[in-house]
């Protein structure tokens, strides 16, 4: 069995509003264009918030305000011979993203917002932990 170890983040402006960003339906047809966070697989060797700044410069060319705090921890068993374990935090940033070319678009949002999505256009494993309180 293959393991994968992924870091996610939920990053908060100035404003209280949360970043989303809608993946490319081209490099991610598996999932569609679901708006989700921000966030990858870690390369090994290097520290989770490595990974995780590393991420969310690549993918939003922007840098993190303040430490990241880990809200979960899920596994992610959907593939047969993957498991997959998602690391999420919550972190600040400041700035206007500009986006890789695995992303269509972004968006700022608050938490009733989000939470009001429809299912299908929400990444499943974010939903879970918005439907779980883990960000208040």
């Amino acid at each position: 069995m293959e393991l994968q170890v992924g870091v996610k983040v939920l990053l908060r402006n100035s404003e209280g509003k949360f970043l989303l960003i809608k993946r490319s339906a081209k490099k991610y047809p598996e999932v569609g264009p679901r708006w989700d966070i921000v966030g990858g697989r870690i390369n090994p060797g290097s520290s989770l918030l490595e990974n995780l700044r590393r991420e969310v410069k690549e993918e939003t060319q922007l840098d993190l305000t303040d430490d990241p705090r880990l809200v979960a921890a899920q596994d992610i068993l959907r593939f047969p011979g993957r498991h997959v374990v998602r690391l999420t935090y919550t972190a600040e940033i400041t700035g206007t993203p500009v986006l890789d070319e695995e992303h269509e678009a972004y968006q700022w949002a608050t938490l009733e917002e989000i939470k009001s999505l429809p299912k299908d256009q929400l990444d499943i494993y974010f939903r879970e932990l918005l439907e779980e309180g883990k960000f208040g």
